[in-house]
């Protein structure tokens, strides 16, 4: 698909999906800038990068007022470590809903101008841990859920102008997989629980990413996209002793 002559900001795209999403749109053409509070590690092909702490709403402003043009915001930043709930004070469960949650509604209604007038489109970066218990990331699981309603309300309010889509992403094997699942054994054990026995590649959620920014999706807003490998297969499957083969 050919972005050429858009612009694309994608929020804490430094590594892992976010990194991934950033090099798709580059060569799909566009023009990429990422920006987060430090710069990748490894340069990324064809994007720029700006130093923004995303969690400061004056900063995200003006970040986004500087620039000429917009045409796609990619709200990528988030994460979480592993937290049960009862083991950590509210505080710090709040600050993974802020990031995962309030820093893309701030960077959206900060974009919100640019892609008005560009008659551009936001894609969030949900998690399937907004669809299901999420024991130990419960703040972010609730986090991506809500990311999802804010998707849908803003896909709503801001038509015809800006399109809103999310992509509700499965396990996806990063430079960090081994911090979620462990070594590379443990990896290929998770990977063989997922219908199509991998786990994503970061060029996977940026291609779909692309897809739902370009004129192929141009009638497509207020929309989730699975991209998960075909979800989790029903733990009871396996429990079950009726129509099975003996």
């Amino acid at each position: 698909m050919d972005l050429g002559g858009r612009t694309v900001v994608v929020t804490g795209g430094t590594r892992g999906v976010g990194a991934g999403i950033a090099r798709a749109f580059a060569r799909a053409g566009a023009e990429v800038l990422v920006c987060a509070r430090r710069p990748p590690e490894v340069p990324l092909p064809g994007a720029g990068f700006t130093a923004v702490d995303l969690r400061d709403p004056a900063a995200v402003r003006d970040f986004f007022a500087a620039l000429p043009r917009l045409d796609v915001l990619v709200n990528n930043v988030g994460g979480a470590p592993y937290r049960l709930l009862a083991e950590a004070e509210a505080e710090r469960h709040a600050r993974v809903i802020e990031l995962n949650l309030t820093v893309p509604l701030t960077a959206s209604v900060a974009a919100y101008g640019h892609l008005r007038e560009a008659r551009g489109s936001v894609v969030m970066i949900g998690s399937v841990s907004g669809g299901r218990p999420s024991p130990g990331t419960a703040a972010y699981g609730a986090a991506k859920a809500g990311l999802e309603s804010l998707a849908r309300s803003m896909a709503v309010e801001w038509a015809p102008e800006v399109r809103v889509n999310t992509l509700v992403v499965g396990m996806v094997r990063t430079e960090r997989a081994h911090l979620h699942y462990g070594d590379e054994d443990a990896v290929a054990a998770v990977a063989r629980t997922v219908p199509l026995g991998r786990l994503a590649e970061p060029s996977d959620i940026g291609r779909a990413a692309v897809f739902l920014a370009s004129d192929a999706a141009a009638y497509i807003s207020g929309a989730s996209l699975l991209v998960h490998g075909g979800g989790e297969r029903p733990a009871f499957l396996d429990a079950a002793t009726a129509n099975k083969e003996s």
